[in-house]
């Protein structure tokens, strides 16, 4: 069953450039309605844990937001690694793509996509 959670109550947070981003992303792959962002976190990486973020269909375990507008779906055992997140977006000459700042990893990788909690 599915729950619908303002974005007040939402585990992650997106920065202005992320949000803008993503919103672009979905324009020029025209992602349907029925996809959401999935955020969540996956075993690998040089630090133990890989985060996941891309678009995809709702499934079990999954709860959905609606943080900046844009559905989000994250399961539910995830939460705890990503609870407090900021995802943001760097278009610099260095880094360019999305990076994520997490209160709750005790050590993160140099590329900044691996993390421990």
């Amino acid at each position: 069953m599915s729950t619908t959670v303002d974005t007040a109550f939402a585990p992650v947070t997106f920065s202005e450039g992320a949000a803008k981003e993503l919103y672009k992303l979905k324009d020029q792959q025209e992602i349907s309605d029925d996809y959401g962002l999935r955020v969540g976190v996956e075993g690998g990486g040089c630090a133990g844990m890989n985060y996941v973020l891309g678009f995809d269909q709702k499934k079990d375990g999954d709860q959905e937001f609606l943080i900046d507008g844009i559905k989000v779906f994250m399961n539910k055992a995830h939460q705890m690694y990503l609870m407090g997140m900021m995802i943001d977006w760097q278009d610099g000459l260095n880094s360019r793509g999305f990076t994520f700042v997490n209160p709750n990893a005790t050590s993160t990788c140099g590329c900044g996509t691996s993390f421990s909690a």
